[in-house]
């Protein structure tokens, strides 16, 4: 009796510890930052003054880092914000599930998948230095550019993160190059994880290898892609380190994020009830996503 007992009670001892972990490390903090959220004041005095919906209100009508229009189009760390979860996501699917199907027709499947996995293995500020030399601010120098001049007949160098047209995109194809390795990983995993029967069974249908790819193996790993999808979208969101080595957010704004605007308004601006609104706008952007995520992997347990 005593023994059925105990183990009832096996699952709370593990459990009660990991609850009140999580409600010191992630509910407090999300509570203090929506009460900060709603005052003005510095890092050493947070809550200084009451002042309502007052941040909210100048974030998303006066502040042109975060929010404008101008010349016509929408600009600010929300519209950059909207690139990335566009573009970056997409691109590290493509080029994953691309290296994952490819590579695993060679024979040196191991050393390509290294290879592209290899960028996991250092930080994101290394790996921002390293971006920062490649390109460079000065149109004359880069790596980038010596590589293009020598391959592109009357190349023009381009300062990829001085010019704002080009600069967000340079730091996206960072992002990239940073964390396809991960998308290869799991793409690679789910795609040898489909029976070989099913391909057997397509190819005495009379399916070609395109066919059996988009009409078969696509939609067997829908499930890994949008797993790897919403992780990049959640990664974008709150993308800190990239920007604040590579850029700070120049030139004139183009390359700031919502992320990285947290870490400036609160940490550089000293203002930490601005920098807590910030940071609310990005917890409601980044939220569904993790609730969506979730429930895939609820669903597949």
């Amino acid at each position: 009796m005593h023994s059925s007992r105990f183990r009832k009670l096996i699952p709370w001892l593990f459990a009660g510890p990991a609850l009140i972990a999580m409600a010191l490390f992630y509910v407090y903090p999300t509570i203090v930052t929506i009460i900060l959220s709603f005052t003005r004041g510095t890092i050493t005095t947070p809550a200084k003054e009451f002042v309502g919906l007052e941040n909210y209100r100048i974030l998303l009508t006066e502040d042109r880092f975060f929010l404008s229009f101008e010349d016509g189009a929408f600009s600010g760390a929300l519209i950059n914000s909207f690139a990335w979860l566009i573009i970056f996501p997409t691109a590290v699917v493509l080029i994953g599930l691309l290296v994952a199907v490819l590579s695993d027709k060679v024979k040196y499947e191991a050393i390509i998948k290294s290879v592209v996995f290899m960028p996991m293995a250092i930080s994101a500020t290394a790996a921002a230095v390293i971006f920062r030399l490649l390109y460079n601010q000065n149109p004359n120098l880069g790596s980038l550019n010596a590589f293009l001049a020598s391959i592109i007949p009357d190349f023009q160098p381009t300062a990829w993160l001085g010019n704002v047209d080009v600069a967000n995109l340079a730091v996206i194809f960072a992002g990239v190059w940073i964390w396809t390795g991960l998308s290869v990983v799991v793409l690679s995993a789910a795609y040898k994880a489909i029976p070989e029967e099913i391909h057997d069974a397509g190819k005495i249908d009379g399916a070609n290898a395109w066919q059996l790819f988009w009409r078969v193996s696509a939609p067997m790993l829908s499930g890994p892609m949008t797993f790897v999808a919403v992780t990049m979208i959640i990664n974008a969101l709150k993308m800190i380190d990239l920007v604040l080595v590579m850029t700070k957010g120049a030139p004139r704004g183009s390359t700031r994020i919502i992320g990285y605007t947290v870490f400036w308004e609160t940490f550089n601006n000293n203002r930490s009830g601005y920098g807590s609104a910030v940071a609310v706008i990005l917890l409601l952007l980044v939220l569904p996503f993790i609730i969506y995520q979730l429930r895939q992997v609820r669903r597949e347990i």
